[in-house]
């Protein structure tokens, strides 16, 4: 059975050596890394892009600095990016900005390079439903979903602007967050920056350059047209070598098969790794499709419309803003536009890097570190007593309910007159014990029953020990108290059995830590470990 490739990775685990070549483990490997990205000059065009887009943002003189380090040339990018979301989009977009300033600071504290921090605002992206929402835990505890007003067109989320149910969102998140000055603190910069009219990406890069502004971390929006022009080479190389690429990562996922991994990424056929705007650069997205009956392209997903290879050709030349990258292809133009030491990677985008190689060489790039983003589960004090009090340790939450039944119902906690589940487990042991030695018995008289013995014993088996643990669940679910407290601790630390940092937005920790607070937790662990490879706890 296949597995995701993230967690082999994350182990050290010899099978996923031969995916990803420069092991971030390796002191060595980072600096030879780190050097061998700092050899490398940004364009001056692009450096002057990222100077304008900074200037947005509070002054920051960290961020000047960066900005004037990579001007001058010796310095090396660590980058990290991620889709645009709601009030800064899951936890874990938070998570990889701290984690990209850590990993900066530990290469430069190792090599004596200036590594700059870098974050991918991933602006192409079209799909609105995935970053429109933000889920946050009430005062009570229970998640709670806020989202914008949606629609199914397929603009890249640079082009979408926040519409004026964004200042009602924001009253409803005070609702939800219990009153007090980290509330009121998350709120108010929410307030400065996502305000209606603005850019989606303009209004969650304003929020992490005003958290990260001592840090100098940089924000850098792809989606412009001086951008595009610089990318245009890589594309016009993606379109001609369409074929080739597409058997290379077939023939990687092949590999990745034959060592047991899933393919995070579909290869899809005839189709080149990008897409086309129809229309112009702030009309919807199609991926470009070879046309099997002709020379040009199909837009995949849309019915009415083709590109001819002189079409194409022509919107390089001319207006380049109408091309935009898939997963596979964005990392090469990041890579080949900044000096990029390390990438910052969560474990779905550490699955589709084990595709990469190919595509890398295919450009004439050498992949730079993928260093994994730092995970973190926050334990808050309530949470930690509830954990007490049920004799539950973190890592216990999420697992089935039946189990957890199974575990505390053996604490005592049963109703008066009602078998005692310690008991009833023991007497079924016992009489699984006389069907085994009537079992036997059948066997040594009669040979040819040993097998209808055998299977007999396993179903009696079977069916009293599901008996067992029916009854053991039903006697917890009679006790409400704990059934509650499962509830609670469930919704704080795996809400829907997904990862708390997946699925509750920051300002849902930031409302009850408070910003700075939140920061400061998350960046003195990191501090310790800038390249953990395993759940970190958090307890404010």
């Amino acid at each position: 059975m296949s597995r995701p490739f993230a967690s082999s990775y994350l182990a050290g685990e010899a099978a996923a050596r031969p995916f990803i070549p420069h092991d971030f483990r390796d002191p060595a490997t980072r600096a030879a890394r780190t050097r061998a990205a700092a050899g490398r000059r940004a364009a001056p065009a692009l450096v002057a892009v990222l100077r304008a887009q900074q200037a947005a943002w509070a002054p920051s003189a960290a961020r000047t600095a960066h900005v004037e380090a990579l001007a001058a040339g010796g310095a090396a990018v660590v980058a990290t990016g991620q889709q645009v979301g709601l009030f800064l989009g899951p936890l874990y977009g938070f998570y990889k900005a701290a984690s990209a300033v850590a990993v900066a600071r530990a290469l430069a504290a190792e090599t004596g390079v200036p590594c700059v921090p870098l974050y991918w605002l991933q602006t192409e992206d079209h799909d609105f439903a995935e970053i429109a929402s933000a889920t946050v835990a009430d005062r009570t505890g229970a998640p709670q979903r806020l989202a914008l007003a949606g629609d199914d067109q397929r603009l890249s989320i640079a082009h979408r602007r926040l519409g004026p149910e964004i200042a009602r969102l924001i009253e409803a998140l005070g609702e939800l967050l219990p009153p007090g000055p980290a509330a009121d603190e998350t709120l108010a910069l929410l307030r400065a920056h996502y305000v209606e009219g603005r850019p989606l990406g303009a209004a969650f890069a304003g929020v992490l350059a005003a958290l990260f502004a001592d840090e100098g971390l940089l924000l850098f929006d792809p989606r412009q047209a001086p951008v595009a022009a610089l990318a245009a080479p890589i594309y016009r190389q993606a379109i001609a070598g369409a074929g080739p690429l597409e058997a290379a990562l077939r023939a990687r996922s092949t590999a990745l098969a034959a060592a047991g991994f899933e393919t995070q990424i579909e290869v899809r056929p005839g189709c080149a790794l990008l897409f086309f705007h129809r229309g112009g650069p702030a009309g919807p997205r199609y991926r470009l499709q070879r046309d099997g009956d002709g020379d040009g392209w199909i837009l995949a997903g849309c019915d009415d419309d083709a590109v001819s290879d002189e079409a194409l050709a022509a919107a390089l030349e001319r207006e380049p803003l109408r091309l935009s990258t898939s997963a596979l292809l964005r990392p090469i133009v990041e890579d080949t536009l900044w000096p990029t030491a390390a990438y910052v990677a969560g474990p779905g985008e550490l699955n589709y890097f084990a595709q990469l190689a190919p595509v890398y060489d295919h450009f004439g790039l050498t992949p730079p570190l993928v260093v994994p983003r730092a995970r973190f589960r926050c334990l808050d004090a309530r949470t930690r007593r509830l954990l007490a009090t049920l004799g539950l340790a973190a890592d216990d939450v999420g697992r089935p309910r039946g189990e957890l039944y199974a575990r505390l119902a053996t604490g005592g906690a049963t109703p008066a007159g009602a078998p005692d589940p310690a008991a009833v487990r023991a007497q079924v042991a016992s009489q699984l014990a006389a069907v085994d030695a009537l079992a036997r018995s059948l066997e040594e008289a009669a040979p040819p029953l040993a097998r209808a013995a055998s299977r007999t014993r396993g179903s009696v088996a079977h069916a009293l020990e599901r008996l067992v643990d029916r009854y053991v669940h039903a006697l917890a679910e009679r006790d409400g108290v704990v059934r509650q407290r499962l509830d609670r601790l469930e919704a704080a630390l795996a809400p829907g059995g997904a990862p708390q940092e997946r699925v509750y937005g920051w300002p849902s920790l930031a409302g009850r830590i408070g910003p700075a607070a939140l920061k400061r937790l998350v960046m003195e662990r990191l501090a310790a470990d800038p390249f953990p490879t395993r759940l970190q706890e958090l307890a404010p």
